[in-house]
């Protein structure tokens, strides 16, 4: 009797630490995302199953990091950087991060639109909707309300699986494709190959993650819970990377010419599906991109308001009302606003903005990941819970990883570079 108090008091814990590592991670998959996921599936069919499964590990080490210096702390990412290193050093990354991830909301409803538009419904209604609705949500909601809100939505990615089951894959294949590295020497490999991992580590989820914890509040003792919050949210969200690489792999490669996927967003590839795969299947894949852009486009401004006004000191949180944190909901709704009218605007390149905000978000990743490093290993601010050995060689090698493959990345679009020959 005594034992099963114990789990049932464990699974409580559980479910009350359980939030922002499933709500990053999802919102991680979003409008950019699902198309680069899309395209590796289309392009390669399954030679780049295998990378996906490296890139999980490298980000459940990463978001493992970011929540124990969110729970040992208290204090969210942006808040300890400032600390340590100073504003001055502080400064230039967080203006790099607004702009950035103001591209990055853009492109979200982008997605927005595009989804809906798969339903026949006008961008010139749905991209409104959405925004007076994320809106509404945090500047009138209170944290548990947030957060319950975005774990729904994040259900919709259910419906990249259904997708994956529908284009009836040979599993052993897959299987084999997971564990086997298949390397295709091919320029276009190499690229997408950065672009995976660019798309599955970014720079906000360190800062929304961390704040998103602290805010909540966990106790040192609850940490393990929160580790399993992180890590199954890794999992989960690069479970359904692998089901949307699938369902293009299964439907689309050697459909497409080269030019065509070049021009092809997250949108178009649900169309693609109908003739291949069924009617169904497309409409599942655009809920799906319905959802993800609806989750990103929350998270993305809110993961930017926590980063600034960590930064410098203004007060925070989606518990407090607007007149007591005017900065912090002011950021947000400016992100919203810019990121609606961009898509609803004709004639803006928003593909040339979504590339724009992928180079700005590689160029500040690996120094994030670098103050990470620096701080998880500071034993007056971390104390017992520093990194161990092993965890800041996997560290290590991740971030120097990224620091090269990101370099690599940025390096290909200068003119000519060797690598954009």
């Amino acid at each position: 009797m005594l034992s099963r108090l114990r789990r049932f008091r464990r699974l409580f814990v559980l479910l009350a630490v359980i939030g922002p590592g499933l709500i990053t991670a999802n919102a991680d998959n979003d409008a950019g995302g699902i198309a680069t996921y899309a395209q590796a599936g289309a392009q390669f069919g399954f030679r780049m199953l295998w990378l996906l499964v490296v890139i999980t590990v490298c980000l459940v080490v990463v978001n493992e990091m970011s929540a124990r210096m969110g729970v040992v702390t208290g204090k969210g990412l942006a808040d300890l950087i400032r600390e340590r290193f100073g504003v001055r050093s502080t400064t230039f990354a967080m203006a790099l991060l607004l702009v950035a991830n103001a591209f990055t909301t853009v492109a979200e409803f982008a997605g927005i639109a595009a989804g809906m538009e798969l339903l026949g419904v006008s961008k010139f209604v749905s991209v409104p909707l959405a925004a007076i609705v994320i809106w509404l949500l945090v500047v009138r909601g209170s944290y548990p309300i947030v957060e319950r809100v975005l774990l729904s939505i994040g259900i919709v990615y259910l419906t990249y699986i259904v997708s994956g089951f529908l284009a009836h894959p040979n599993w052993g294949e897959i299987l084999r494709s997971s564990v086997v590295p298949q390397v295709d020497r091919s320029r276009a490999y190499f690229l997408l190959s950065i672009a995976l991992i660019g798309t599955t580590i970014t720079p906000w989820m360190q800062f929304y993650l961390q704040a998103a914890i602290a805010e909540k509040g966990i106790p040192i003792d609850h940490l393990a819970y929160s580790r399993t919050d992180v890590i199954a949210g890794s999992i989960v969200t690069d479970v359904i990377a692998f089901f949307i690489v699938i369902a293009t792999a299964l439907t689309l490669a050697g459909h497409l010419s080269p030019s065509q996927l070049g021009n092809m967003q997250a949108g178009d590839y649900a169309r693609a599906l109908v003739p291949v795969a069924g009617h169904f299947a497309a409409i599942l894949f655009g809920l799906g991109l319905v959802g993800a852009s609806l989750l990103a486009g929350s998270v993305v401004p809110l993961s930017t308001a926590y980063a600034v006004t960590e930064a410098f000191g203004f007060e925070r949180g989606v518990d407090r009302a607007i007149g007591e944190a005017p900065v912090f909901f002011g950021i947000f709704t400016f992100l919203l606003l810019v990121g609606a009218l961009a898509v609803l605007l004709p004639g803006v390149p928003l593909v040339s903005m979504i590339l724009l905000s992928q180079d700005v978000n590689g160029l500040i990743l690996p120094a994030i990941l670098v103050y990470m490093l620096i701080l998880v290993n500071d034993r007056r601010l971390m104390g017992r819970f520093v990194n161990g050995p092993v965890t800041n060689v996997v560290a290590g090698v991740t971030v120097a990883g990224l620091i090269v493959l990101t370099t690599l990345l940025l390096a290909s679009s200068v003119p000519g570079s060797p690598l954009n020959r």
